[in-house]
């Protein structure tokens, strides 16, 4: 069965931001906040920083309020106009005919970006209101990270423009695996080789672990391959309300 003219039209435009009619759905926009975009930076973590939690401290390049022009990205002592192009509304409204009729979409302004009005654009941030600088910043990575955690630090990332919220900072882990130790999940994993005679009688061993060499009892009669537990030597769980 072919399609309908309905299905080849909606394929075609967005209905959900479509007005049918001769009135477009203006709504004013003047000013309209815009909430700023996240940062993400990439941390490597050594083995036993990983399992045991850290403060680092890191340098995060981001976007801050201009303190030349206030973050209103006009040129100090000038005084912004109303749009031409959208008379204020910051929006515009794009028409369509189809068989169905007209169709109107609102579409925001592309003169002003949607705010409603034009200004001489500041010479520092060149009207952005922001502009991108470094700055230091200490993070407390929660033992039990493992590459591949992502941490979240809120209002850490880039300001946002005519007081819009600002975005969040990733934090992405990367951690260097240990030559001897290996991690399973929460488990720390360590393989060692004993003497036959060891085996049967049984005897006890130094081994590693993140807190440092540690003795480990082998009871007699130990079959190979067998797996020998030391409590509370693995890793802690990842307190999940920070990811």
């Amino acid at each position: 069965m072919g399609a309908s003219s309905f299905d080849i039209f909606e394929s075609l435009f967005d209905m959900g931001n479509m007005n049918m009619g001769g009135r477009g759905g203006m709504g004013g926009s003047r000013n309209r906040a815009v909430d700023g975009q996240d940062e993400y930076y990439n941390l490597v973590l050594t083995f036993n920083k990983a399992v045991f939690g850290v403060v680092k401290e890191i340098e995060v390049t981001r976007l801050e309020s201009c303190d030349t022009c206030n973050g209103s990205g006009a040129k100090p002592r000038t005084k912004a106009t109303k749009c031409n192009t959208c008379g204020g509304q910051g929006q515009v409204v794009s028409s369509a005919r189809t068989p169905l009729g007209v169709f109107q979409q609102v579409m925001t302004c592309n003169t002003c970006g949607g705010a409603g009005e034009t200004f001489v654009p500041c010479n520092i941030c060149s009207g952005d209101g922001r502009v991108r600088k470094t700055k230091r910043i200490s993070l407390k990575v929660p033992s039990g990270v493992d590459s591949g955690s992502r941490l979240r630090f809120r209002s850490e990332g880039n300001v946002g423009r005519r007081g819009g919220s600002p975005g969040d900072l990733f934090v992405m882990i990367e951690v260097i695996p240990d030559p001897v130790l290996k991690r399973d999940d929460t488990n720390i994993l360590y393989t060692c080789k004993i003497l036959y005679v060891d085996a049967i009688l049984g005897t006890t061993i130094k081994v590693p672990t993140v807190d440092g060499m540690m003795d480990l009892k082998i009871p007699g009669g130990t079959q190979p391959n067998t797996t020998l537990v030391m409590a509370k030597k693995g890793v802690p769980v990842l307190n999940k309300s920070n990811m």
